[in-house]
């Protein structure tokens, strides 16, 4: 494998919600103006077993959506379109995480009303492991979480094993916020980094874990509470990096949907870890394209963004390791 590229980058970092989907930002912005057409499009036009992509694109359809009523109009005009179904579905969990947020908990019945288009969407797209994880993804809302999880998450992984957006979603459910501990999502995270496939950004979900702990624990108790003063740069934490790069970095032959949330993820980790030799080939794969999360848990998250983006440019470059390859 070739070195890390060494572009240098400065000023400020770029956001974009669609990591540089250009179409899915044109049909985002239709989708607010009330138009519907160029989302059909777009959720057409791609092969039908590109998961990953297709999760991209619903989900931040559906955000755009979740204000407005197109997506209803869309499913209105053609009920038995398979990817109207989908995106009105996920954007009914959406609406419903809205209304939870604000203060208007659903009830049980209202949330099986959202769980009933779920379904009807995943008989309309059998194939699709999407129904399924706006399945998981409402699971939470329940007060002890809903009992049908363990078939839904059944049910998804027998349509995409190593589902990025799922595996996500369900980590989030089994955190203390939700249904379960940091021993659990820890546990969890950990098993899905070590199965997954060469190659996979299900590698960095240590790293997810370990950053929700972080928020969770400091809201808590302060950035002084036990626990945290080895919480980035013990040996586990340092051992789950050094296996991301291994398996996921230097095995990374396609860029995932969702690759910058990532890859900031990994820069996020690497450098709290005192890693930033190994954190400068994360930061040039980025190409300054930040995300606010993980970084705003530790402080302002642009600054701490440029600060390390800028300490790693300078750190001595290191070729990754190939795993014998």
């Amino acid at each position: 494998m070739a070195p890390w590229p060494r572009r240098r980058r400065s000023g400020a970092p770029v956001y974009d919600q669609a990591y540089g989907d250009r179409s899915l930002e044109q049909c985002r912005q239709d989708m607010v103006m009330g138009r519907w057409e160029g989302a059909r499009d777009l959720l057409a036009e791609h092969p039908r077993d590109d998961w990953d992509r297709r999760a991209h694109r619903i989900r931040l359809l559906a955000d755009a959506a979740a204000s407005r009523r197109t997506v209803d109009v869309w499913y209105a005009a053609d009920p038995t379109d398979p990817d109207a179904a989908v995106l009105r579905a996920e954007t009914e969990v959406m609406r419903t995480f809205a209304a939870a947020r604000s203060g208007a908990m659903p009830a049980n019945d209202s949330l099986d009303q959202v769980a009933g288009l779920c379904l009807r969407a995943a008989d309309l797209a059998p194939e699709d492991p999407y129904p399924y994880v706006s399945l998981v993804t409402l699971a939470r809302l329940y007060d002890r979480g809903d009992p049908n999880m363990g078939h839904w998450w059944k049910e998804l992984r027998a349509r995409d094993p190593f589902h990025r957006e799922a595996h996500h979603q369900a980590l989030r459910y089994l955190s203390p916020r939700w249904h379960g501990s940091n021993g659990e999502a820890n546990n969890f995270a950990w098993d899905v980094a070590a199965y997954a496939p060469p190659g996979s950004p299900l590698a960095v979900l240590p790293q997810v874990a370990r950053a929700e702990q972080y928020r969770h624990q400091t809201e808590a108790e302060g950035r002084t509470a036990i626990g945290l003063a080895y919480h980035w740069s013990g040996d586990r934490a340092r051992w789950d990096l050094r296996h991301a790069l291994d398996t996921w970095i230097a095995r990374r032959t396609v860029a995932y949907a969702q690759d910058v949330a990532d890859l900031n993820h990994l820069a996020h980790g690497l450098v709290h870890a005192g890693m930033e030799d190994r954190a400068a080939g994360v930061f040039a794969l980025l190409d300054n394209r930040a995300t606010r999360i993980p970084w705003s848990y530790s402080g302002d998250a642009e600054s701490l963004f440029v600060r390390w983006r800028d300490k790693a440019q300078d750190a001595p470059p290191v070729k990754p390791r190939t795993s014998g390859a």
